[in-house]
């Protein structure tokens, strides 16, 4: 039995073309992380981040000033489906920018959980995304948000389809 040898990494130049689209994706292309101010803070394929400023657009509860439940969640949601691209990314790391695009195209939220610990006050906050599982078809995600003086926000656990 021949073993076939691995495929060469991509380039030190691909992989930056390919962080620049993912940030490009994740910030703009993906419209509503633009309208909530989504910035890429991390795309260390361990525990990529996100980050966003609170704005008074952003208030759910308007006596306390307190962060949207639906912010939080979306955020968390996000920050798992960049945890899946970048691992898949990691996965595939002889591929291009482009193919890898392409495996980013299907996936997709099968299951979102939130627990929202405290209230969702602060300057700014900070999304974190740790995948647990990355299958063939199935990838599972636990999701962190903590505002800037590092207080637990809220967590989420979620699945994406990957193909």
């Amino acid at each position: 039995m021949t073993q076939s040898a691995p495929l060469p990494r991509r380039s030190a130049d691909e992989q930056i073309r390919l962080e620049a689209a993912l940030r490009d994706v994740f910030e703009h292309k993906l419209c509503f992380n633009e309208l909530l101010g989504f910035r890429v803070e991390s795309l260390d394929p361990a525990a990529p981040q996100i980050s966003f400023a609170m704005r008074k657009d952003l208030i759910g509860h308007f006596l306390h000033g307190r962060l949207h439940g639906g912010v939080i969640a979306t955020v968390l949601d996000t920050v798992g489906g960049l945890a899946v691209t970048v691992a898949i990314a990691e996965k595939f790391n002889g591929e291009t920018t482009e193919q890898v695009g392409h495996r980013f195209g299907r996936v997709g939220t099968i299951d979102l959980r939130t627990d929202y610990l405290s209230q969702g006050i602060g300057k700014k906050f900070t999304a974190t995304g740790r995948v647990t599982r990355l299958g063939g078809r199935i990838a599972s995600v636990q999701m962190t948000l903590e505002n800037e003086t590092g207080q637990l926000i809220a967590t989420g656990s979620a699945s994406y389809v990957v193909s």
